[in-house]
């Protein structure tokens, strides 16, 4: 099996002393692990960094095999954020989400453009609440719908409202800007709220069924903002 394709680099691991084994999202044909050979090469592992858009060449014997990738750089992203800390540690973290929650060679474009509108984000002023948006849109995408306006019980205390809900028969309260798009409080403090409680709902409703961990990028992504 043969084809060229376009895909985002989600993974790598050495596999041998001059080549890696990596996970491509491609626009065509999903997650998809291969063997690129030369690829702890200078020449080679410079362009091979996570988040990288590469255009594909994939050849295979069998399905059942892993196959060979001939790659050659179509975008540079990942090294656009190399003195951005945060940024840097977000495009981590989102490769992570890609790479964890998606099933192996099962198609699915709208993945593979949301990872392009993942860079969209990273150029806004306010990319860090869009970004816990794009992580909402990805679990969606994935079958894991979460509508906090239809979740919410809504109470008034001080002439503000409170918006609560429940993981787990635990009561949490709701950041409200992910209830109300119109408001645009962007305070860190109330950001990495909306971060740790679309966390919970990641750890305990998706990954913690399907034996899965909660992976250490996020909590270096969320340290990096604090």
């Amino acid at each position: 099996m043969i084809w060229d394709d376009l895909g985002f680099l989600i993974s790598k691991t050495k596999y041998s002393e001059n080549s890696i084994i990596c996970e491509i999202y491609t626009k065509s044909h999903g997650k998809t692990p291969g063997i690129i050979f030369g690829g702890t090469s200078k020449k080679i592992r410079n362009y091979l960094q996570l988040g990288n858009l590469l255009y594909l060449n994939y050849n295979t014997k069998t399905e059942n095999r892993i196959g060979i990738f001939k790659t050659e750089l179509q975008k540079a992203y990942s090294p656009i954020y190399f003195n951005n800390k945060k940024k840097l540690s977000c495009i981590i973290l989102a490769m992570n989400l890609v790479k964890i929650l998606t099933a192996e060679s099962q198609k699915n474009a709208d993945v593979f453009f949301l990872i392009e509108k993942f860079y969209n984000i990273l150029n806004k002023d306010n990319w860090i609440k869009n970004y816990i948006f794009w992580e909402l849109e990805l679990f969606k995408l994935l079958g894991y719908h979460l509508e906090f306006d239809k979740l919410v019980e809504k109470e008034i205390k001080n002439d503000q409202f409170i918006y609560s809900t429940k993981f787990s028969n635990e009561k949490k309260i709701v950041p409200n800007f992910l209830v109300d798009k119109n408001n645009n409080k962007e305070e860190i403090s109330i950001l990495l709220d909306g971060l740790k409680l679309v966390g919970d709902f990641l750890e305990k409703s998706i990954l913690r069924p399907n034996n899965l961990n909660l992976p250490l990028s996020r909590l270096y992504f969320i340290n990096s903002l604090r």
